[in-house]
């Protein structure tokens, strides 16, 4: 079957039901939680991210009062400790500066937006693309490695890096904030379906499918 992007989603959609993501309570909880999964798994995040919780609660002006030493404590069992303590800094107090108002935020920036997240310590492309879509509700596809490896199997070439499928994929116009979170969440539920190994993935119901990009 022939897909496109907008059919993909609603194929997925129908046989997996809604995603629910970005599972978390705060848009803050969102942000914590993307920079310490950056280069490791979500067991190691969520270690981290719970004793952060149990320490600040969660809120970013806490965060910003911790001494280093104690903030790198509480990242330490996501790894890379020094360079995640280093950016959950730079972008809490870079969001303190507009008292934390995302939809301000957004307006202030425009489509300048990821630009200006690109700047800040330790946010890269992948980051950024999230922070988009599930903070500042800017629909916007990531193009992780869930999504690689699954337009790969859909027939699509060339896609090892992040930057070459996101060259590659604009979401339809149509498509909003709450489609793009849970078009991201549904492709990162497959994956962990039905890409270890990635055998499985011919007993799944896109085996056979093509996806068609413009």
């Amino acid at each position: 079957m022939q897909l496109t992007l907008t059919t993909l989603y609603q194929k997925m959609r129908r046989q997996m039901g809604p995603s629910g993501w970005w599972p978390a309570d705060s848009k803050e909880e969102i942000i914590i939680g993307a920079i310490l999964i950056q280069n490791t798994n979500w067991r190691n995040a969520d270690l981290a991210l719970d004793l952060l919780r149990g320490k600040t609660s969660l809120d970013p002006d806490q965060l910003l009062a911790l001494t280093p030493d104690k903030l790198h404590d509480l990242v330490r069992p996501a790894g890379f400790y020094r360079n995640k303590s280093r950016a959950l800094v730079s972008v809490f107090s870079w969001l303190q500066q507009f008292d934390y108002n995302y939809p301000a935020i957004r307006q202030r920036f425009g489509e300048q937006l990821r630009t200006q997240l690109l700047k800040l310590h330790g946010i890269g492309p992948e980051t950024a693309d999230v922070l988009l879509t599930y903070v500042f509700e800017v629909p916007t596809f990531i193009s992780d490695k869930y999504a690689r490896t699954l337009f790969t199997c859909l027939g699509v070439t060339g896609l090892i890096s992040y930057q070459q499928l996101a060259k590659r994929v604009s979401l339809p116009t149509d498509f909003t904030a709450a489609m793009a979170q849970d078009f991201h969440g549904l492709i990162d539920e497959f994956g962990k379906r039905y890409f270890h190994p990635l055998t499985k993935f011919n007993d799944s119901f896109l085996a056979g499918d093509q996806l068609r990009l413009k």
